[in-house]
């Protein structure tokens, strides 16, 4: 992780610690260089989760610092969700890490527990928000006081005014909800949408810093509805087909490589596909 409040507490007895890479843009690169490699040597592989609302200084570095080590054994994952819903995802993957799933699979399951994983938030104002499409009216309702809105950035973006019959479509199985609250006061989205989407067990959490900056308000509630049992994501995980890279050699899921970024080669006839950088 590239920040320590999306280190969330572990679910479980067997979910793994979380190693955070912390200012990895402001402090000397031969330090967060050094604390990589000392990573890399421990456990063979690292997967770093960050943000899409992390400045761009952040990529980059993560970027320099993987050219700088010319290693396949960093893969580099930032999913389009928000900051409650990443911090969830990287949990989970934590959880799996306590398994026999290899370095590719374990790192390649990102890219399918994300299918099951609702992330959106209540704010106070969508004047800001760019991460969902507001149209001209929800625009100009956003300057009226009180005025509140609902949001479902994923998996189907979803914005609503708040009202009496206000909803968002929810997930269609069982799970649990995680709720980060900010400025806004408001009960809505534990005492309202919790319930209608019969969520199974509901936990509070502080909220990301990143997540003002992602949804363009601190007037805000983020929520995120996730499965919590390492049993059921472990069987989701190696229910999928499993390939091989044919550049680098480990297993994957999926049609990418997410440590050396090869597809598969182009059948015969067709322009040749190997790796992106």
């Amino acid at each position: 992780m590239t920040g320590a409040d999306m280190a969330l507490p572990a679910q479980d007895e067997r979910t793994l610690p979380a190693a955070v890479l912390r200012d990895v843009d402001t402090r000397p690169l031969e330090q967060v260089l050094a604390e990589l490699q000392t990573l890399i040597e421990q456990h063979g592989h690292v997967i770093v989760i960050c943000s899409q609302a992390a400045p761009t200084a952040v990529l980059r570095r993560l970027h320099t610092l993987r050219s700088l080590l010319e290693s396949d054994r960093i893969a580099l994952f930032r999913p389009d969700l928000p900051p409650l819903g990443l911090a969830v995802l990287a949990r989970q993957l934590r959880q799996l890490a306590s398994c026999d799933l290899s370095p590719g699979v374990l790192a390649s399951a990102g890219r399918l527990l994300i299918h099951y994983i609702h992330a959106g938030a209540l704010l106070g104002s969508v004047a800001r928000l760019d991460r969902v499409p507001v149209d001209l009216k929800q625009h100009a309702k956003s300057w009226m006081p009180g005025s509140q809105f609902a949001v479902l950035a994923h998996p189907q973006p979803q914005l609503v005014r708040l009202g009496p019959e206000a909803t968002l479509s929810g997930p269609e199985f069982g799970t649990w909800m995680l709720v980060a609250k900010g400025q806004l006061q408001s009960d809505w989205v534990t005492g309202t949408l919790a319930p209608s989407w019969n969520v199974q067990g509901l936990r509070e959490a502080p909220l990301p810093a990143e997540s003002p900056g992602w949804w363009g308000t601190g007037k805000v509630v983020e929520f995120c509805t996730y499965l919590p049992d390492l049993s059921v994501l472990y069987q989701l995980v190696t229910s999928v087909r499993r390939g091989t890279c044919h550049w680098c050699g480990i297993d994957v899921i999926g049609d990418r490589c997410v440590f050396c970024s090869a597809v598969p080669p182009a059948p015969e006839g067709a322009p040749a596909l190997t790796r992106r950088t």
